[in-house]
């Protein structure tokens, strides 16, 4: 039993700030009080927030091993498979080297007060081994959305592909696709039925940059995100640069879409239209994606998006909309009984100091690794930092 002492709590749905006392049983939130609580271990809070830990919605950590290589290239140049920069990276690298990497990335997330990851790992069942084997002496929760080699391709072979996602699945928590240049429609509706049936995630990559989207219209007469929806994914990754309906849409379809900011600016295709997809009730995530371009550190990802965001709209842009983007959001799409602290949640917390006076904005804007106390996954202390 752990008991959390008068820290300024990020509490329920709505992080609404009270000081209150927490109780933590079997890794589970049992009590949320303003009065003096006498059980178990105590941590002293005074002078910090206690919020939910950040849930990393997108990320490649299989592109640790290439970090900062490629830049001033295009994109397809850089991570389109299966001949870009990236896949011929990982290919010529050793399974220890990635490993290794793979590792030291996780390790960041940690240390910058991340517990969940979603991983688009590549490399098949082999690719899938080297997450597991990365992670398994670490506290951190991982979903692997993994994918093979025989979804790519013109011509469309349904029992090979079938078979093959099946495997995966067998694996993993779901598939994660490259995105429409690589598939075809048959196989996106083939990879969702199949993980429809087994109750797993399907994500895929669309309308991350305009060239995309055009080509999808000519090619089909159809925006990338239309072909993901009527193949009915789950999650779609970037729409970066939606056309037409496409976010009514997904609106309409109650898909989850996840933003990745940070990397849409490094390889300049464009700011994601947060503040649309939000005004029109879409679930929106948060995610920082290729390890190529950046750290895994939600920190850095939450205030570079608040501050492009209200650049780009110029306009307030929500903390806490910004917040929920990071932690009860991706609980829902991934149906997490974590990202907010509520009795009978899991106790999966960051205990930071309070820089500012406003909570939601002294961690956007403030926080830094180093300033994180504690970082609780399931009620026990993974991480503790002195300031």
């Amino acid at each position: 039993m752990i008991t959390i002492e008068n820290g300024t709590v990020l509490f329920g749905e709505d992080m609404r700030a009270i000081k209150a006392n927490i109780v933590i049983e079997e890794g589970i939130i049992t009590e949320i009080s303003k009065n003096k609580i006498n059980s178990g271990k105590k941590i002293d809070a005074s002078g910090s927030i206690v919020a939910p830990a950040f849930i990393n919605s997108h990320v490649h950590t299989g592109d640790s091993i290439a970090r900062d290589v490629g830049d001033g290239k295009s994109i397809d140049e850089i991570v389109k498979p299966p001949d870009g920069l990236k896949h011929k990276i990982l290919s010529e690298s050793p399974p220890e080297g990635i490993i290794n990497e793979m590792k030291q990335s996780m390790e960041d997330m940690l240390a910058s007060g991340t517990t969940t990851f979603v991983d688009f790992r590549e490399g098949g069942l082999e690719g899938i081994k080297l997450m597991n084997e990365a992670s398994k002496d670490l506290p951190i929760r991982k979903i692997i959305l993994g994918r093979d080699d025989s979804f790519y391709g013109d011509e469309f072979k349904r029992s090979e592909v079938k078979k093959a996602a099946r495997e995966v699945l067998k694996s993993c928590d779901g598939i994660g696709l490259s995105g429409f240049g690589e598939i075809s429609d048959q196989v996106a509706r083939l990879i969702t039925k199949t993980c429809r049936k087994q109750d797993k995630i399907s994500a895929i990559h669309v309308a991350e940059y305009e060239n995309l989207q055009n080509e999808s219209v000519e090619l089909t007469g159809k925006s990338e995100v239309q072909r993901a929806i009527e193949a009915n994914f789950d999650v779609l990754v970037h729409v970066t640069s939606p056309i037409g309906n496409d976010i009514e849409l997904i609106s309409k379809n109650a898909n989850s879409v996840v933003c990745c900011p940070r990397s849409n600016g490094t390889l300049s295709v464009g700011i994601p239209p947060l503040m649309d997809l939000i005004k029109h009730k879409v679930n929106v995530l948060l995610g920082t994606d290729n390890i190529m371009f950046n750290s895994p550190n939600m920190l850095r990802e939450m205030e570079y998006t608040l501050k492009v965001t209200r650049g780009y709209y110029k306009k307030h842009f929500s903390p806490l909309e910004l917040f929920e983007t990071v932690t009860s959001n991706p609980s829902k799409a991934f149906n997490l009984n974590i990202g907010s602290i509520k009795e009978e949640k899991i106790a999966d917390m960051v205990i930071v100091k309070k820089i500012s006076e406003n909570p939601l904005l002294s961690i956007i804007n403030r926080t830094e690794p180093q300033n994180i106390k504690y970082l609780i996954k399931e009620g026990i202390i993974v991480n503790k930092y002195r300031t």
